[in-house]
C-alpha cells in the first residue's frame, strides 16, 4: 500500500518499503497515485502494479502529448537565471536584450537593421510611451542631438509625463474588460465604474510595484479598506453581468456560474496566462487543469459579487491641497528654528567628556532619519507611506496609516540581526513593529514588533508566530520617557537571542532559520507587515535609528552597538537651546501647525462617494465541482485553491470549505503574486514587449498554455522576467530596459531577403511599423488640431446619448464643439455597445470581452472616416484655425507649419507646392483632412 508519513516532509512509503520524498498531484481512479519529485519527474505508486497503460497516463500528465501540454510545460517552469548570449557585433549591443536579439538573428543568418532616422526615434517613443506625437520643437531638438544620453533623457521625461499612465492605462483596460454598462439585454449604464479607471492610471503613474497592482485588484477592498482599495478591486465586477436572470432556480444558479467563469477567466488570463475557465465543464483540453481545480478557484472567488458601494474620500480636492501645502511651510519654519537650536545641542555633546566606547559594528544598512530616509551606508533607500514623516533626527509614526518601506534586497539574506532605538507614544499599543524584513507581498517576515502576544515586551515578529515567542522578562516600562534600543539576533542554526539596551532580554530560543531573497524582499518601518496599513500592526512613535547586519552578532558586538549615542534630541533640549523670542516663536508656529493638521484630517475624511466594485460576501459558502458544469449537479465539494501544475506556490491554500471571502481572496492574492510562481513576471513582461514591438515574445498575452505556443526567445523571456522581479516589480524600469535597446530603435525598411525567412518579423531583423489605436488617432487630431483638454481624472465624458426602452438601454454616439468632448479618449464614457465610427473603424474593441492583442485591419471604412467624419473635420476646422493664427495669411507658412505639426517634418518642395495649390483651391481645412487621411499620420515607422 501507499501512504503519507509526513505531511511537512512530503515523504511517502512505497508497498516495498521504500521512502520517496514527493509532492502529492492526483489520482487515477482508486489505484494509482500520481506524485512528483524534486526535480518535477512524475512517477506513480500502486496499490498492486502498474499497467502499460498506467504508464503511459504518467507520461502524458507529465509531459503532454502532440495534442495537449503535460505537467512540464515550459511556462509552468520555475524561471531559470539566464546568462546573454556573447555579442558578436558588440557596437550594435546597447543593453542584455540586444544579446539575445542578436544571437538568434546570427543563428538564422539575419542582421538587424540600421538604426532609425532621430525623427522616427523621437517618434515612435512618443507614441508607444504617450500615446501622443512629439511638438516640431521636439523632434528638431533631438534631430539636432540624437545621441544615446539625449535618447534616454526623452525617455525618462516621458515615463514620469501624467501622459504615460493615460496611454498604458488604457492597455490595462483592454486586459481588464473595461465597460461602463453592464451588457446581455438590459445593458444598464455603469455610472460609477469610472474611479477603477483612473486607479489604474494613476498605479502606472505612481510606477506601482506589479505584484502590489495585482494583489489590489483581487484584494484591494481587504487590503486597503476604503476608496483606493475599492476602486482597484473592481477589477473583479469590471465584465458582463446579466442582470435579467429567469424566475427557475435553473436558470439562477446558471447566471450565477456564467458569473464566475467570467471572474474566473479574467483573473487566470490576466495574471498567470492561463484559460482556467475552459476547465467549467472537463478537465482542460489543452493545458493541465483539471475541473476540480477550476472550481477551487471559483471558490476562492465565490464571494464577489456586482453592485455599488458607498465609501469615504476627499471632497475638495483644492483645499485640502492648500492646508497640506500650509502645514508643510509652517512646519519648514519649524524645522529651521529646530536646526540651530539641535546644531548647538550636539556642539555641546561633543566637547562634553565621554567614557571610552568599544568598537561598534559596521551594519549593512543604516538609517539615521537625518532630513531623509536614505540608507547612510548603502542603497536600501526608504519611502514615506501615509502619514510618516521626518523630524528632528526621528522618524514619526502615527499608529494609522505611516510606515516606510525600502527598495527590494540586493542579495540573499539568512542569518541577520535587527536593531533600533526608538521612542513609543504609549506603552499600551500593540502590534507594531519598528524594523521589519519582509517579502515585497508583504505574507513572511522577521522583524521587532511590541506588544503582540505579550503586553508591554518586545517580540521578534514572523508569519503565523513561526519563529516568535511569548515573552517570560520583564515588562517595557521606559520606552514612553526615553529611547530604548532593541535588537533581535538570529542565528544561522535557528536560535533567536533578543537584546535590551545592549542587555540580553528573556531567554533565547530555537524555531528555525527563514531566508529572505534578493529582488523580492524589503525593509519596512512601522509596520509589522504587509503592503499596507492595518489594524493591529501599525507602531506609533518615534523611530531614532535603525540598522541591519546580514550577520548574526555576537553579544558583545550588540552592547557595543547600543553604546552608540542617538542623535535624537528632546523638544525640552531644544527649548532650553532657544532664546525667549524664538521660544514664544515656535510655540506660536507649533500651534499653527496643529491648526493646519486638523485641518487636512477634516478635509480627508469629509464626504462619501460610489463606486461599482465588488459587493463582497462575508461567507459565500461550500463550492462543489458540477457534473459537466451543470448547476443542479453538484458532486464533490471541493476547498478553496488554484492549479497544482503551476510550480512554487502551493495550489492548496489550507483553507475550510466554508472559509469567509476575505481568506479566499487573500490566499488567492498571496499565490498569484508568490515570488516563486513563474507566471506572474512571464506574463506581464511579454505583454510590455507585445506594446512595443507589436507581438508579444509568445503571440498570445492572455495564453501561456498549449494554444500559445513557444516563445520567440525563451532566454530573453526569462531573464526579463526575473529583471522585474529582481528590479522590486516596477515597470518603468523594465520598459526603459526595453526601449533603450538598439532592437527597438531599429529602422522599419523591408528587406527582401529578411522577408524570404521571417516574414512576420518575429526575430525582429528590424522594427515592424505600427497602426495607430484608436484611442491614439482620436487623441492626436486633438493634440495637432490645439483642441486637446488635458484634465485628468472624474467622470467621463460622454459622446452618446442614451434612452432606456423597454427596460433595455441603447447609447447613440454624437460629437459636437465642447471642451469635454475634447478630453483623451481613455476618459471616454465607454458603453458597451456603439462608439464613434471613428473608433469602430480603427478596432476600438468591444469590451465585453478582454481585447489582450487588439485586432488590427485595413479597410475602406477607415479612408472615409478620417475623411467625412463629423470629429475628423471638427478637428480638421481645429487645426485650420491654428494655422492660420501661428501663420497669419502666408499660405507657405502655413503648409510647413502643418506638416511639421502632422508628421514631424518639413514638406519637400514638391509637397509644398501642391499643398499650397489645394489650400488656395480649397481652404486650409481640405489640407488638413488630407493629412489626417495619410498613412504618415496613421502609421508610425
Amino acid at each position: 500500500m501507499v501512504f503519507l508519513e509526513d505531511a511537512a516532509a512530503r515523504t511517502w512509503t512505497a508497498v516495498d518499503g521504500r521512502k520517496l520524498e514527493a509532492e502529492f498531484i492526483g489520482t487515477k481512479g482508486d489505484k494509482l497515485l500520481l506524485l512528483r519529485d524534486a526535480d518535477r519527474q512524475g512517477f506513480a505508486l500502486d496499490l498492486d502494479k502498474v499497467s502499460e497503460g498506467d504508464r503511459k497516463w504518467v507520461r502524458e500528465q507529465m509531459e503532454g502529448t502532440e495534442e495537449r501540454a503535460g505537467r512540464n510545460w515550459w511556462s509552468l517552469q520555475p524561471i531559470a537565471k539566464q546568462q546573454p548570449p556573447a555579442a558578436g557585433d558588440t557596437d550594435w549591443v546597447s543593453n542584455e536584450v540586444d544579446a539575445f536579439i542578436l544571437a538568434r538573428l546570427s543563428k538564422e543568418k539575419l542582421q538587424p537593421s540600421p538604426r532609425a532616422t532621430p525623427r522616427a526615434q523621437v517618434r515612435r517613443l512618443y507614441f508607444d510611451l504617450i500615446g501622443m506625437p512629439p511638438s516640431p520643437e521636439e523632434v528638431s531638438a533631438f534631430e539636432q542631438d540624437p545621441s544615446d544620453a539625449a535618447y534616454l533623457a526623452i525617455v525618462d521625461k516621458l515615463l514620469a509625463s501624467a501622459h504615460y499612465g493615460e496611454r498604458w492605462g488604457r492597455h490595462w483596460l483592454d486586459v481588464a474588460r473595461f465597460g461602463e454598462s453592464d451588457g446581455f439585454e438590459r445593458n444598464s449604464p455603469r455610472n460609477n465604474l469610472w474611479p477603477f479607471r483612473d486607479w489604474v492610471i494613476k498605479a502606472f503613474n505612481d510606477d506601482m510595484p506589479y505584484d502590489e497592482f495585482v494583489r489590489m485588484q483581487i484584494a484591494g477592498d481587504l487590503l486597503k479598506p476604503g476608496a483606493e482599495g475599492k476602486a482597484a478591486v473592481a477589477f473583479l465586477a469590471a465584465g458582463l453581468h446579466n442582470t435579467t436572470v429567469g424566475g427557475s432556480e435553473f436558470m439562477k444558479k446558471t447566471a450565477r456560474q456564467d458569473e464566475l467563469e467570467e471572474i474566473a477567466g479574467a483573473v487566470g488570463q490576466s495574471f498567470v496566462g492561463l484559460t482556467v475557465n475552459c476547465a467549467r465543464c472537463h478537465d482542460h483540453k489543452y493545458d493541465p487543469i483539471t475541473q476540480k481545480e477550476y472550481y477551487q478557484m471559483t471558490s476562492a472567488l465565490a464571494g464577489v459579487f456586482h453592485g455599488d458601494q458607498q465609501v469615504q474620500v476627499i471632497v475638495d480636492a483644492g483645499k485640502l491641497a492648500a492646508a497640506q501645502k500650509a502645514l508643510k511651510g509652517t512646519e519648514e519654519k519649524i524645522a529651521l528654528i529646530d536646526k540651530v537650536a539641535r546644531g548647538k545641542v550636539l556642539e555641546a555633546r561633543k566637547s562634553a567628556p565621554a567614557a571610552a566606547q568599544p568598537q561598534a559594528p559596521k551594519p549593512y544598512a543604516q538609517w539615521e532619519f537625518e532630513g531623509n530616509l536614505r540608507d547612510s551606508v548603502g542603497k536600501l533607500h526608504g519611502e514615506a507611506s501615509g502619514g510618516a514623516r521626518v523630524e528632528n533626527g526621528a522618524l514619526v509614526l502615527n499608529g494609522g496609516d505611516a510606515f516606510v518601506r525600502t527598495v527590494a534586497i540586493d542579495r540573499d539574506i539568512t542569518e541577520k540581526t535587527l536593531e533600533a532605538w526608538a521612542i513609543l507614544d504609549n506603552l499600551n499599543q500593540r502590534g507594531g513593529a519598528l524594523i521589519s524584513l519582509q517579502t515585497t507581498n508583504g505574507s513572511n517576515f522577521d522583524g521587532i514588533v511590541y506588544g503582540e502576544r505579550t503586553a508591554r515586551a518586545w517580540m521578534s515578529g514572523s508569519e503565523t508566530f513561526k519563529r516568535s515567542a511569548v515573552h517570560g522578562g520583564p515588562a517595557e516600562g521606559e520606552a514612553d520617557k526615553k529611547p530604548v534600543h532593541v535588537a533581535i539576533v538570529y542565528h544561522a542554526d535557528g536560535s533567536i537571542a533578543r537584546y535590551r539596551n545592549g542587555l540580553p532580554y528573556d531567554k533565547t530560543y530555537k524555531t528555525g532559520l527563514a531566508k529572505h531573497n534578493k529582488g523580492s524582499s524589503q525593509f519596512i518601518f512601522g509596520m509589522r507587515h504587509g503592503t499596507g496599513p492595518g489594524k493591529g500592526r501599525m507602531l506609533s512613535g518615534k523611530i531614532l535609528r535603525a540598522q541591519f547586519y546580514d550577520r548574526a552578532l555576537s553579544a558583545a558586538a550588540v552592547a557595543a552597538s547600543a553604546g552608540i549615542e542617538s542623535n535624537f534630541i528632546s523638544d525640552e533640549q531644544i527649548l532650553a537651546a532657544l532664546t525667549t523670542g524664538k521660544r514664544q516663536e515656535r510655540s506660536r508656529l507649533k500651534a499653527e501647525a496643529d491648526k493646519w493638521r486638523e485641518e487636512v484630517k477634516r478635509h480627508n475624511s469629509s464626504g462619501k462617494r460610489t463606486i461599482y466594485t465588488v459587493a463582497a460576501r462575508g461567507n459565500p459558502g461550500v463550492t462543489h465541482l458540477l457534473n459537466r458544469g451543470h448547476a443542479l449537479q453538484p458532486k464533490d465539494p471541493v476547498n478553496p485553491g488554484s492549479i497544482a501544475a503551476v510550480s512554487g506556490p502551493s495550489a492548496d491554500f489550507e483553507l475550510e470549505q466554508n472559509a469567509p471571502d476575505s481568506a479566499r481572496r487573500r490566499k488567492l492574492a498571496q499565490w498569484i503574486t508568490h515570488p516563486d510562481n513563474p507566471l506572474l513576471t512571464r506574463v506581464i513582461v511579454n505583454r510590455l514587449w507585445h506594446h512595443h514591438f507589436g507581438s508579444g515574445l509568445i503571440e498570445t498575452p492572455n495564453d501561456l498554455g498549449y494554444n500559445g505556443g513557444q516563445p520567440s526567445h525563451p532566454g530573453l523571456l526569462d531573464w526579463l522576467a526575473l529583471k522585474l522581479k529582481e528590479g522590486g516589480y516596477r515597470l518603468k524600469a523594465m520598459q526603459r530596459i526595453m526601449v533603450g535597446s538598439s532592437a527597438y530603435r531599429q529602422a522599419s525598411t523591408p528587406n527582401a531577403a529578411a522577408i524570404s525567412v521571417d516574414a512576420d518579423n518575429r526575430l525582429l531583423w528590424r522594427k515592424s511599423p505600427v497602426r495607430l489605436d484608436a484611442e491614439s488617432l482620436r487623441d492626436s487630431m486633438l493634440e495637432v488640431s490645439g483642441k486637446l483638454n488635458t484634465k485628468m481624472g472624474g467622470p467621463g465624458f460622454r459622446d452618446v446619448t442614451s434612452r432606456s426602452l423597454d427596460g433595455t438601454t441603447y447609447y447613440t454616439p454624437f460629437d459636437k464643439e465642447d471642451a469635454e468632448l475634447n478630453r483623451r479618449t481613455v476618459y471616454r464614457f465607454s458603453p458597451r455597445g456603439r462608439r464613434s465610427a471613428i473608433l469602430d473603424a480603427f478596432d476600438c474593441p468591444d469590451p465585453s470581452t478582454a481585447a489582450p492583442r487588439r485586432s488590427v485591419t485595413t479597410t475602406p471604412l477607415q479612408a472615409l472616416s478620417l475623411l467625412n467624419n463629423a470629429f475628423v473635420l471638427r478637428m480638421a476646422g481645429g487645426l485650420a484655425g491654428r494655422l492660420e493664427k501661428q501663420s497669419g495669411g502666408d499660405v507657405g507658412k502655413q503648409v510647413e507649419l502643418a506638416y511639421a505639426l502632422a508628421y514631424g517634418r518639413a514638406p519637400d518642395a514638391e509637397e509644398k507646392g501642391l499643398a499650397g495649390e489645394l489650400v488656395t483651391a480649397h481652404g486650409l481645412s481640405a489640407l488638413c483632412r488630407v493629412l489626417f487621411n495619410s498613412n504618415e499620420f496613421v502609421v508610425i515607422e
